[in-house]
């Protein structure tokens, strides 16, 4: 791009094609700012990893030039990557007094809040970055301030919704400022980047007040303990279970780190004002079952969550039982059905009652459905329409929708895309490398990885480690060491000996060039040995196969 050509650019690196993973880059006069750094959470796809976060190769062009990194809101799949991704770019970072608190939290746990400078911006406050003048505009979604940004640069403005709804009574925080998203609109928008989640669903989502009415009615008469898991960051949903635990002689009981974390945040701003005293587990424990709600993290059957935790008997004071209740006050995430199901069924052995949003009205989404969009819409006025947050059947039917509203000017964009939005003709002008990278315990990984690729084989087609003990000129100075790993071996040793086998028969064909050179013996017994274990199992693919020679010298 020439330096002396101004221009007006959008870029995401992640969160336009899937869901989660938010990574927004604004451009002018080559000056950048980032808008979220969130993760998404791993499927059976990449076995042994849990989280995954957008590639940040591109920044590596501009780290001089990213003013900094301006958050929406709290939820994971907006900031989650922030702790892990940081120390690569190290900008400063501007977040409103809740998402600070949260934050603030995560670096001191990853030992980075003293290199990082965290700028707390109050509600409804505004800050420039080089260039950018931004404004931080109050909506509605499940966590405690959810903030749309109106980005204003010389060659037009920007509204950036962010996660957002119009919810008419909110629990948690402020209503949508109406009057002021009317004022931006009359300032005149360049471009709204929207959140398309919802986009589907014809009506407006819903207010979290309705929410709660149904839980008090649905759970009043229910004879044992009732379990309600919903995503740790819905602070809305947790007031509302709080005030249902309350109108239904219940006590409240959190668990699980993540809510606990959360509620107290909320608490620390001043939310959550009439929240009920909170019983420990092991208080919990000793009270009546018909006394209890419980709120849980593991809505979406994460391993390692609270819910999973209990149903496995691996919480020491808390379990279900007969006759309980247990509410998934959530929505299933596309790609979590299996897990969710598996989750089911064990409760089902338990014989507790399962309520799901299909069952009954127990979840509301905090994204817009095209009622809200169109009321946006007509408030912003935008010239340009730029679908975000979703995957590509989301955006592609909001800028559908948009422009059946009479928005003709739509762009949908890719992670990597290069949008030019000002001056001149408005579109896709390049592409940048983008993927994925995969938190592999404390390590972070391409998720094409080869450690990847190679558990994803194993997970599939098993692993055969051969050792064989030879002398200087290739002969055998003890029995071939073969350890099948997820192969089935039914008549206990014969898969190895039918290897073994095999392997000795290579041997003796081979010449003496091949048995005096490692790297072609070691093929050789490879070579030999999968092709048995494919033999014997009757498997299309070979196990992953590895083979070890130690060479020793006859005295």
């Amino acid at each position: 791009m020439k330096k002396d050509y101004k221009q007006l650019l959008f870029l995401p690196l992640g969160g336009s094609g899937e869901i989660g993973m938010n990574l927004n880059l604004y451009s002018y006069d080559n000056q950048w700012i980032m808008v979220d750094c969130g993760i998404s959470f791993a499927d059976d796809y990449l076995p042994g990893i849990d989280l995954i976060m957008p590639n940040i190769e591109f920044l590596d062009n501009i780290k001089d030039d990213l003013m900094g990194l301006v958050l929406t809101h709290a939820h994971e799949d907006h900031i989650g990557a922030v702790i892990h991704l940081w120390p690569e770019f190290r900008c400063p970072l501007y977040a409103t007094p809740f998402t600070a608190i949260i934050l603030r939290a995560k670096l001191a746990e990853a030992g980075y809040l003293d290199q990082a400078v965290i700028h707390e911006i109050p509600l409804g406050g505004s800050f420039s970055l080089g260039k950018f003048d931004i404004e931080y505009v109050t909506l509605t979604h499940s966590i405690p301030e959810p903030n749309a940004l109106y980005i204003k640069t010389p060659l037009g403005n920007i509204f950036h919704t962010g996660d957002w709804k119009l919810d008419p009574e909110p629990v948690v925080g402020e209503p949508t400022d109406e009057q002021r998203l009317k004022e931006i609109g009359d300032d005149g928008v360049l471009a709204i980047v929207c959140d398309s989640t919802n986009v589907f669903n014809e009506k407006a989502s819903g207010s979290e007040m309705a929410v709660r009415k149904s839980l008090i009615e649905l759970t009043k008469e229910k004879p044992g303990a009732i379990f309600c898991t919903t995503f740790s960051s819905n602070v809305a949903r947790v007031e509302t279970l709080a005030h249902v635990a309350s109108q239904t002689g219940r006590h409240l009981c959190l668990v699980g780190r993540s809510m606990k974390r959360n509620v107290a945040a909320a608490r620390e701003c001043g939310y959550l004002a009439d929240f009920p005293s909170i019983l420990g587990e092991e208080q919990a424990s000793h009270l009546p079952r018909h006394k209890l709600l419980y709120v849980c993290t593991g809505c979406q059957g994460e391993a390692r969550a609270a819910l999973m935790r209990i149903v496995l008997d691996n919480n020491k004071h808390v379990h279900i039982a007969k006759r309980d209740t247990v509410v998934f006050s959530s929505k299933i995430i596309p790609g979590n059905e299996l897990t969710i199901s598996r989750l089911h069924n064990e409760l089902i052995e338990k014989s507790a009652e399962i309520i799901t949003e299909k069952d009954a009205f127990v979840h509301v989404s905090g994204h817009p459905g095209q009622e809200e969009l169109k009321q946006m819409y007509e408030w912003i006025r935008p010239e340009i329409v730029v679908p975000t947050h979703g995957e590509r059947r989301h955006l592609i039917k909001q800028a559908e929708f948009a422009k059946e509203l009479g928005f003709k000017n739509t762009i949908v964009p890719k992670n990597g895309t290069v949008v030019r939005l000002a001056p001149d003709t408005i579109g896709i002008i390049n592409e940048v490398p983008v993927g994925r990278l995969a938190l592999d315990g404390a390590t972070i990984i391409a998720d094409d990885d080869m450690a990847i690729v190679e558990r994803r084989r194993i997970l599939f087609n098993g692993a055969l480690i051969i050792h064989a003990i030879i002398d200087k000129q290739g002969l055998l100075l003890a029995p071939i060491e073969i350890t099948p790993l997820g192969l089935p071996d039914v008549k206990g040793g014969e898969l190895g000996r039918f290897i073994e086998d095999k392997i000795h028969g290579a041997l003796e064909i081979a010449t003496r060039k091949h048995l005096a050179d490692d790297d072609v013996l070691k093929e050789l017994i490879r070579r030999a040995g999968r092709k048995a274990a494919k033999h014997y199992t009757g498997k299309e693919t070979g196990p992953v196969t590895r083979v070890k020679v130690t060479r020793i010298k006859k005295k």
